[in-house]
């Protein structure tokens, strides 16, 4: 459930957006999602776009920030190895996992229009947010395992992926959809702006 000090000679030999592992399979991977969204935009479920575009978004926050920790200390919190992947976005997401978490508030909206207002007299919004946290928490325990998925400091593990990383994932996924339009608007205008000025100017300055 933690970290290894140990695959830093891994971590070292990581080639973030090197094609030489490449396959078709990504664009097989595009193709579902960009039908998934047009699916939605076309009957007009925009609660369920953004759900998608609030994870999504705070994803990409997310790895910007590891690979600045990467960059700055050496190391990044988390990364992912070249030979599990057919292209490496950056050091710690491949276009596979960037794929999977453009949708993944999609499903977390989805379970909370299809459960009650409350479980167990707790709010069905935080039921989501918990039980989905911790199932990708164990899901990447398991990836950590095959050793694809590397957890580097010997202090990270399952349980702050969790409370640092799905946590705020699956609150946006589920809250931001039921705010007004006005709030939506200026968290998803500015949180996807920050990210594009971010990657726009880090990535061809080689930081990230």
């Amino acid at each position: 459930m933690f970290g290894n000090w140990d695959d830093r000679s891994i971590v070292d030999g990581i080639k973030v957006r090197s094609t030489a592992n490449f396959n078709w399979s990504t664009i097989f991977f595009l193709a579902v999602v960009v039908f998934i969204y047009w699916e939605l935009i076309y009957k007009k479920e925009w609660k369920m776009i953004s759900a998608g575009i609030s994870l999504y978004a705070v994803h990409w926050l997310c790895e910007i920030c590891n690979a600045i920790i990467a960059k700055i200390w050496g190391y990044p919190l988390w990364a992912v190895t070249n030979d599990s992947t057919s292209y490496i976005l950056l050091i710690g997401v491949s276009v596979e996992l960037s794929f999977m978490f453009s949708i993944a508030g999609m499903v977390a909206y989805r379970m909370l229009q299809a459960g009650p207002k409350q479980l167990w007299g707790i709010p069905y919004k935080w039921v989501v947010v918990v039980s989905m946290s911790i199932l990708f928490s164990v899901i990447e325990i398991f990836l950590h395992s095959t050793g694809k998925f590397i957890w580097v400091y010997p202090w990270w593990g399952a349980l702050l992926v969790c409370i640092t990383v799905y946590v705020p994932f699956f609150i946006a996924a589920v809250f931001i959809p039921d705010c007004s339009p006005k709030f939506q608007k200026i968290f998803l205008g500015s949180l996807v702006g920050l990210n594009i000025v971010l990657l726009a100017i880090l990535v061809p300055l080689g930081i990230i």
